[in-house]
């Protein structure tokens, strides 16, 4: 078993060390339901055929050095040498694979849970939803808001709360769902959602927004127009770049689900959100590739609705809910 357990370690590490260095595409989900599988076994194991075995093995050494003294006795002789005690702490002690797999099991069991069905932490690596979202801000996302969800498959068992205009929702990325993409909704089913010489519009209703100081964004080194706009209940920040064309160019858009039910130009985009789509746009909105580009976010590729920054090691300031 020493053995097995070695090469699983060695598996998992050349699995995370590939990952790490950008081999292949992790799935984190995954690891942490095969882990928590293997584990339960070892637990499974260990509490019923390992640990018995050595309680037993334990009580055979009691009964022999019991039934040593006895037959000393007889013979006159009460003081004999031997720490029955030491050796049955010896044979009770776990061997390391099982203090490596068993011992484990409750801790990576509870993250399991925890990051499957109530919170889940991300890292946010681009600039794509600025100034709500910085890189490296670290955040929470929610998992149940929208209903739960089995791991892995990501099939919703219990309904809960849809999507609503305006929040921040983190969801797999249509064109490769093994990434998590985070935007902002725009458009719910059945709506008709047009971005048309920069001004959003939601069912011929201009998305009202108030002008803000300019922006200074580090990534491009450039002052970038920032407005308040309101969407849905939600009053949030975006960014226009006043230097990039209103439209999309063709050769960026690609061949997606209900592409017919989108209408470009060289003002913008008009789109009529499908049933059980979503339709969802970056804060930073002339440096975000979404609905614009690879069209709409299914419900069933739905993570979770995001609410708070806990972490950001460059700007502790930053830690707090967010709209």
């Amino acid at each position: 078993m020493s053995l097995i357990t070695g090469l699983l370690y060695a598996a998992l590490a050349v699995y995370l060390g590939g990952w790490y260095v950008g081999q292949w595409q992790g799935n984190f989900s995954l690891v942490l339901f095969v882990m928590t599988t293997v584990t339960l076994v070892y637990w499974l194991a260990e509490r019923y055929k390992f640990k018995p075995e050595r309680e037993a093995a334990a009580a055979r050494v009691a009964e022999q050095d019991q039934a040593r003294r006895a037959q000393l006795a007889t013979k006159g002789i009460t003081q004999v040498d031997g720490d029955v005690a030491q050796a049955q702490q010896r044979l009770l002690a776990q061997p390391w694979w099982l203090d490596w797999t068993a011992g484990l099991f409750p801790v990576i069991c509870a993250v399991f849970l925890m990051r499957s069905f109530l919170f889940e932490p991300f890292k946010i690596p681009s600039g794509s939803m600025i100034p709500t979202l910085l890189v490296g801000d670290l955040i929470l996302v929610n998992k149940f808001h929208y209903g739960v969800r089995l791991p892995v498959i990501n099939k919703k068992i219990v309904g809960n709360n849809d999507p609503q205009r305006g929040d921040v929702m983190v969801f797999r990325y249509p064109v490769n769902p093994s990434m998590d993409y985070i935007k902002r909704v725009i458009g719910v089913p059945g709506d008709e959602v047009a971005y048309i010489n920069k001004q959003l519009t939601i069912n011929g209703v201009p998305a009202p927004i108030n002008p803000l100081p300019e922006f200074y964004e580090r990534e491009t080194l450039s002052y970038l127009s920032q407005y308040e706009e309101q969407v849905g209940a939600v009053a949030h920040r975006i960014l226009v770049d006043p230097k990039r064309p209103p439209f999309v160019p063709p050769q960026a858009i690609d061949n997606f689900p209900h592409k017919d039910a989108c209408r470009y130009s060289g003002e913008g985009v008009v789109c009529k959100v499908p049933a059980g789509h979503y339709f969802v746009m970056g804060d930073n909105r002339d440096n975000s590739l979404d609905s614009r580009f690879w069209g709409f976010v299914p419900d069933d590729h739905i993570v979770g609705k995001a609410f708070m920054i806990w972490m950001n090691f460059s700007d502790m300031k930053r830690i707090g809910f967010f709209h």
